[in-house]
């Protein structure tokens, strides 16, 4: 695998999740330079109470499910690699999988294991971070704490096992207009931030339909740019579908 290829490889699992036993990911809070998991804060509380609110409230709180399939176009040192992608979260399972002009990438979580086409690398739990932990709002575990920056207005999510997202939130919409992470990687502190560029509403439910993501690889930086073609929510999804490969 030349270094190109092996950067696209890493930069699409990490815009999704890629889980083994052999390289763990490390809770965010260890993070050089972040602080311990602060304890949540009303102010903070109430801000995210307004962004679950403006992405549907108790019908995000109650989605059972999602299905998202689109384009991923990623661009990695100057050079442009288009794909697809398609991904689904049934309560604890999940599955990821994109195909790319040189690699074709798959996670998926039965609700007991995971399966990882990329290995050794281990990444957080796609619903670990980002967009699904907005559901969690208000779940015991689930701390809300502010921003680290205090002239950014939003808030941070940290997870029962460590991993936080910060999200930043448009004043007019108190819609989330994007969000960041930073956890460790095999030893290298991987950054990942998404801007939201257009949502759609399914179902009651406020979701990202056009992003772009940057991660920040230390010594290398990628993008990926996501749209949705097709989004689904409390759509029936069969246990098939989280099979992990044989």
């Amino acid at each position: 695998m030349n270094k190109t290829t092996f950067i696209l490889t890493l930069t699409l699992s990490l815009s999704s999740v890629s889980l083994s036993q052999s390289v763990p990911a490390t809770q965010s809070s260890v993070v050089p330079g972040q602080k311990a998991v602060a304890a949540s804060d009303n102010a903070s509380i109430d801000l995210a109470k307004l962004v679950l609110a403006a992405h549907g409230g108790d019908k995000l709180k109650s989605m059972k499910s999602i299905v998202m399939k689109g384009s991923a176009d990623v661009n990695v040192q100057g050079q442009s690699l288009p794909g697809v992608f398609s991904m689904a979260i049934s309560g604890d399972k999940y599955y990821f999988e994109i195909n790319a002009v040189v690699q074709k990438l798959k996670q998926v979580y039965d609700g007991q294991q995971t399966y990882s086409s990329m290995q050794p690398f281990s990444l957080p739990p796609m619903t670990s971070l980002g967009f699904p932990l907005l559901p969690r709002i208000g779940d015991a575990g689930y701390v809300i704490s502010g921003l680290t920056d205090k002239k950014k207005k939003g808030f941070r999510i940290t997870t029962p096992d460590g991993f936080y997202t910060d999200f930043f939130v448009d004043d007019k919409t108190k819609q989330i207009k994007g969000y960041e992470s930073s956890y460790d990687l095999g030893g290298r502190i991987v950054t990942t931030s998404v801007e939201i560029d257009e949502f759609q509403t399914v179902e009651g439910v406020v979701v990202p339909k056009k992003y772009s993501q940057r991660f920040d690889l230390g010594q290398l930086t990628a993008y990926a740019n996501f749209k949705t073609k097709d989004i689904l929510i409390n759509s029936p999804i069969d246990d098939s579908a989280f099979a992990l490969p044989k």
